[in-house]
């Protein structure tokens, strides 16, 4: 890979070495030069500080390691998890503005704390942790060896036999937050879910899996609707009653015949699509929890929704209350180590080769993207 320095921008020829890129085309990501300074003080990072294409903007190289200020903790990450909402920070989607001068993108990861700031316990340094919302409404989030969150954000994270090793059960954590936390308050914003029908709308992708699995820990018939034949199978994997195929001209049909009553929920991952069906099969009393719309001003049948008395809740989840995420965080670890919870991931790469990973992600990875920060950063002595 060719080496530059932080102000000048050279292609570097480079080929991914995981099959599940497939970007045979692609461009390896801009980096830039180490700093030979001590590494106590400096560490490694991917940034960007103008956006654009992944290939265009995104930076690798040395700078200055975060130190925590009260009330935050420092983690040397293990694993930095890619989110969609990453992609449209870094493009300007919907014409969205910089709003820092430099930007390190991702908002989840795992690793180990090695620092707290005041106010926060130093037994939690050596604990093993994962974070969220690391780059919400912050500048520097877990594309880094080393991030500083909020104390509250940064969850404690056990040891489990259900889990196949250190490095598994790190990967599988820096999953849990954009889309598990979003999941869980689609699924129990109105509380529990125990004997009721769940329906889940892309049950196949990043929210949508998590959802299904959650509600069906809770003891809900969970009916997924799903994209093709392979998702059908990988549903039901899950923990699905039921599955139907998105396009089935019947679908209506066959979710009512699944649920005579009607869902009692809905975790909608495109209001403005889908707004016909879930009119068609919501139960008195049910509620539609939205976490996206491919319009900003969807129509929606009123008078249909309103004579079944349903609520329309739109979720947002950088803005959702503090003891929200944070019930929303312990209840995911909790399935997460009893086995409950089990997260599809694609495809890892290195710090070096983050393009690569966001440009998979942009095309549709078939399930979630990893960047690989060091394994040895998930060793801990404590349990």
């Amino acid at each position: 890979m060719i080496i530059v320095d932080d102000q000048t921008r050279i292609v570097a020829d480079a080929r991914v070495e995981n099959s599940a890129a497939r970007l045979n085309s692609a461009v390896c990501p801009f980096t830039a030069k180490r700093n030979t300074t001590s590494r106590g003080t400096t560490m490694r990072a991917a940034w960007y500080e103008k956006q654009g294409s992944a290939r265009d903007v995104l930076v690798v190289g040395e700078m200055t390691a975060p130190e925590p200020t009260d009330g935050e903790v420092r983690i040397r990450l293990a694993v930095s998890g890619i989110n969609p909402g990453d992609m449209k920070k870094r493009s300007g989607w919907q014409g969205a503005p910089m709003r820092y001068a430099r930007v390190i993108p991702h908002s989840d990861g795992a690793g180990v704390i090695d620092a707290v700031g005041a106010g926060v316990s130093p037994d939690r340094i050596g604990q093993r942790a994962w974070c969220y919302g690391a780059q919400s409404y912050r500048p520097f989030g877990t594309a880094a060896e080393l991030v500083v969150v909020p104390a509250e954000f940064a969850v404690p994270l056990p040891s489990s036999s259900l889990v196949a090793s250190e490095q598994d059960l790190a990967e599988q954590a820096a999953c849990l937050g954009i889309a598990g936390i979003t999941a869980h308050r689609a699924v129990f914003a109105d509380g529990s879910v125990a004997g009721l029908s769940v329906l889940v709308h892309s049950a196949a992708g990043g929210v949508g899996s998590i959802a299904v699995q959650l509600a069906r820990r809770d003891g809900a018939q969970v009916i997924a609707i799903v994209r093709n034949q392979a998702q059908l199978k990988a549903a039901g994997d899950i923990g699905a009653h039921h599955a139907f195929l998105a396009d089935d001209p019947d679908l209506v049909a066959r979710i009512r015949q699944a649920a005579p009553d009607g869902v009692h929920r809905i975790a909608e991952v495109d209001l403005a699509f889908h707004i016909e069906v879930d009119a068609a099969v919501i139960a008195v009393g049910g509620v539609i929890s939205s976490y996206y719309s491919s319009l900003d001003r969807p129509a929606i049948p009123y008078w249909q929704l309103g004579f079944a008395d349903v609520t329309l809740r739109l979720l947002g989840s950088d803005d959702f209350t503090p003891s929200v995420k944070a019930q929303a965080a312990s209840e995911l670890t909790d399935a997460l180590v009893d086995g409950s919870l089990r997260v599809n991931i694609a495809a890892r790469f290195p710090l070096s080769e983050i393009a690569y990973a966001h440009e998979l992600v942009e095309q549709g990875a078939g399930g979630r993207v990893l960047v690989q920060l060091g394994q040895q950063n998930f060793a801990t002595n404590k349990p």
